[in-house]
């Protein structure tokens, strides 16, 4: 699926989206929230047995924590990588992905640059079985959850939820594409995956030049420290929204909002900053990804 294919298809539904109650924009597979009119049950049903290849580049992140970031990042380092390669334009999540783009898709050349929200349980077991390199970003949970209820709220797909309201399910798991903290722990489970990167969003807006270096690495391209500057250069979070401003159309805004890290401190009360350390020490205190994402540094 091209980009001008996938912002046709996501503009033609925007008035349906309109038209639909908060309830019927959702609905649940496997126990998982998705949103009906992007992610319908036989998009996920196609997906289960797609035929993925070594040479694929798999990008996978939880809802807001810098997945569309990433897009133009690595596009930008597939760009400038000296090796024979297809086309490579945004990848729409897999999970918009309907039957017959599924079967386009697995016709396209190498190397495929595919993307995901899904839970690593729930990503094609294909991809896995062919030691496909995956890319994965996480992101603080408190801003996380704001930049996701601004998501929510912005975007016609999904409810419209208060503030307090979001808190709560954003916690206890009950929002599309299921619980952060589920999806942290699954990905714990494969730091030793030679196969699986992890880094933050945290980490590159720190220093993105390294962080293109160590992911230009992962994959296997080698860039001279010019190519890694201009890669740089071009990925600030103002630079990309500008040059989204035609693949992205309406969703543009709803997209990218600020893209700062501590924005949590706008919104959360006391008492959720307490809920949200008391979850994150439950579930994520001592393991190496809690470790990743500097919980002390970034969250209190």
């Amino acid at each position: 699926m091209n980009t001008n294919t996938f912002t046709s298809n996501m503009q033609s539904n925007l008035q349906r989206a309109k038209d639909m109650s908060d309830e019927e924009k959702l609905y649940r597979y496997k126990g998982v929230l998705y949103p009906q009119l992007l992610s319908p049950i036989e998009n996920l049903k196609a997906l289960e047995n797609f035929k993925a290849r070594e040479e694929d580049i798999l990008l996978v992140a939880y809802p807001k924590c810098g997945f569309n970031w990433m897009v133009g990042v690595v596009k930008k380092i597939i760009a400038e990588a000296p090796v024979e390669k297809a086309e490579a334009r945004m990848p729409p999540l897999m999970e918009f992905f309907g039957p017959e783009v599924v079967k386009s898709v697995e016709e396209s050349l190498s190397p495929r640059f595919l993307g995901t929200h899904l839970h690593p349980d729930n990503i094609p077991a294909s991809f896995y079985e062919k030691k496909t390199k995956i890319l994965v970003i996480f992101r603080n949970p408190k801003d996380t959850l704001v930049s996701f209820y601004h998501f929510s709220n912005k975007n016609p797909y999904l409810p419209s939820e208060s503030w307090d309201s979001f808190f709560s399910n954003f916690l206890s798991g009950d929002v599309v594409w299921g619980s952060y903290f589920d999806h942290a722990l699954a990905w714990e489970k494969r730091m030793d995956d030679p196969n699986v990167m992890i880094v933050t969003y945290e980490e590159l807006k720190q220093d993105l030049s390294d962080g293109i270096r160590q992911i230009s690495s992962f994959f296997g391209y080698s860039l001279t420290e010019a190519q890694v500057q201009q890669i740089s250069h071009g990925s600030t979070f103002s630079a990309m929204k500008e040059s989204s401003a035609i693949s992205h159309g309406a969703m543009l805004d709803v997209i990218f909002r600020k893209g700062e890290v501590g924005d949590w401190k706008n919104h959360f009360t006391p008492e959720q900053s307490q809920e949200m350390d008391a979850a994150f020490n439950k579930q994520l205190a001592g393991t190496r990804l809690g470790a990743k994402l500097n919980y002390q540094r970034h969250c209190q």
